[in-house]
Parts: C-alpha cells; structure tokens; sequence
C-alpha cells in the first residue's frame, strides 16, 4: 500500500489538533467547573465514573488519577450499572458520568436511575445542549470540535480533551484539600517514585560501616581504614567525633601522583576538609541529587556537624532511585 502522506506529517497534524483542542477547552472553563469541585469537596462519599467504550476507557484513567490524588473514587461500567452494578452508588456519592454526545440510549437510561440514589451527578460533556448536561447537577465542559481522524469519527480529540478535563479536575481538588507530598508518598508506596516520596537517609546509612581516622593518623592506617570500611573513603574526625574532613579514593590517587615519599604524611595532610554532608532526616533522593552535583560516590551523614554515618550511590543503586 502506497502511503500517500508522510507519518511524520500525519502525526504532528494529529498532535497539534489535539493541543489545539485541549487549549481552546481551557476557554470555555467558568463556574460551572468550581460547582464540581465543590460538590465533590462537600459530599461525604467517593465520586462513581461511569461511561461506556472509548468514555468508559478514560473514565478509569480518571478514577486512578482521583484516587492517587487523595480523591476516593470508583469506576462503574454504565451498561453493567443496569445489570446490578447501580448498587455501588450511594446517596452521599458523586457521580461523573462521560459521554461525549451525552444522548446515548444508554446514558437516557441511567439519568434517571442515578437520580433515584441521591447521589449528585456531574455530566462531563462535549455537547452542553445534550441530554445528560440538562439532566445534571452540574457539567464538565470537553468540547472538542472535531475529532483528529480524517473522516471525523474515530474518538480521538474528543478522548484527549475528557482525558485532559479529568486531569484538571484531579489536580483542582487536590490543590482544595492541601494534598502534600507525605499524603502522595502515602499513596505510592511502592516501586522507585515511592521511595523518592517517603525513603529517607536514615533508612540507608546504619547498614554501612562507618570508617573514622583520626587527624594525626599516619597514612598506613589511614588506608587500612578505608580498604576495611569498603566505601572508598573514611572521615577524619576530633575526639568528639566531630567531622574535619573527609578522604576518599580520589584523594589517596592524588596524594600518590603529588608526593614521592608519602609515608610521613598523616590524615589530615590529605583530607578534604568542610566536607559536604546531609542530615539523617533527609530524603535519600536528596542524597542522590547532592552526589550528583557534585560527581560524587559517597556522603557523609552529620548530626549537628558529627559523624552518624555514610550513604553511597550503591546504596540508592540498590533502592531503584537511580
């Protein structure tokens, strides 16, 4: 099959057709959209998503977005809504109904059975004549002009804008309920991006050997020191186990290229001293941020300027933050 059109054009006509879309939604944006928020803030219940096909698809993209942003939701199919499912809703619930011409048979049907429940309905629309919109306690506005396919049928923009309306909607009430980084980490507890929410310094340093010389250490012990801690570094601290500094591999490689003679040095000869450090409260994807900063492998944990312990990059290696 010959194509007639280059991909690559096809794709950016198709991208820009969306994004013009999604912006030229962000216009017809007004009160109504503050009425849903507020009426899921007030209710006591979870907010129900239904729709059915491609709607029912975005609808639970939606409800996972709503749940992991502190909003407790559900996704009911609407046609199995009739076939029993009704029963999920419940008076004090919110209910998002997607459709994009809202005159479905199906959505004629389940208005006025979802009314029954007392719950509150919200249509989230592209037609705000239709029959849903009408029929709403309030309405999400999706208009989407056209669809981006050529022969204007295949559920395309219209999908990206809902998509997009869900989105603002999610992120609109998490901003009303103060949602904060802890009550996101809450949520995602598993897997890298929740150990970047919630894992912390002194969740990775008491599993490491803490490798301390003093400053007047001669460098053969010094290097016992570091090969027995295995972190490629040891701190140089005073009897109160107050850090001066810190040496490392680097420093031993220079001190071998600068010094012919190097058995008469001691500790603090080579050390790098004020070394950077980070506090054991802090999260370990800061620890990996400073390393990367600075290209480097270790860190010194401090506790009001002493040494409480090291964190190195393998072991943010191994917790998948890297």
């Amino acid at each position: 099959m010959k194509v007639v059109k280059n991909p690559q054009t096809i794709a950016r006509e198709v991208l820009r057709a969306e994004a013009d879309a999604i912006q030229k939604a962000s216009t017809f944006l007004d009160e109504r959209f503050d009425q849903c928020v507020e009426a899921i803030i007030a209710s006591r219940g979870r907010v129900v998503v239904t729709g059915i096909g491609k709607s029912g698809l975005i609808g639970q993209k939606i409800v996972a977005t709503l749940n992991s942003t502190g909003t407790p939701a559900l996704f009911m199919h609407a046609a199995d809504a009739i076939h029993g499912d009704l029963g999920m809703i419940q008076p004090t619930d919110v209910v998002v109904a997607i459709s994009k011409s809202g005159n479905t048979p199906e959505i004629k049907v389940l208005v006025p059975l979802i009314h029954r429940t007392g719950a509150k309905l919200i249509a989230l629309v592209s037609e705000a004549d239709s029959y849903l919109a009408r029929h709403a306690d309030c309405v999400l506005l999706a208009y989407a002009e056209r669809e981006a396919d050529p022969l204007n049928l295949a559920p395309t923009t219209s999908t990206t804008v809902t998509l997009a309306i869900g989105d603002a909607l999610a992120i609109a009430l998490l901003t009303a309920r103060d949602f904060t980084r802890q009550d996101f980490a809450r949520y995602h507890p598993g897997g890298s991006l929740g150990k970047k929410l919630y894992l912390k310094v002194s969740d990775l340093y008491p599993h490491n050997q803490r490798p301390t010389v003093p400053a007047d250490a001669p460098i053969h012990q010094t290097m016992l020191t570091m090969s027995a801690g295995r972190l490629g570094a040891t701190a140089v601290v005073d009897e109160a186990e107050q850090v001066l500094g810190i040496i490392t591999d680097g420093d031993v490689r220079r001190m071998v290229s600068h010094h012919d003679d190097y058995r008469q040095l001691t500790a603090r000869d080579i050390m790098t001293p004020n070394p950077v450090g980070i506090g054991p409260d802090a999260y370990a994807v800061q620890a990996l941020e400073i390393m990367q900063g600075r290209n480097i492998t270790q860190l010194l944990v401090l506790d009001e300027g002493r040494l409480a312990g090291f964190v190195h990059l393998h072991d943010l290696l191994r917790e998948g933050l890297v």
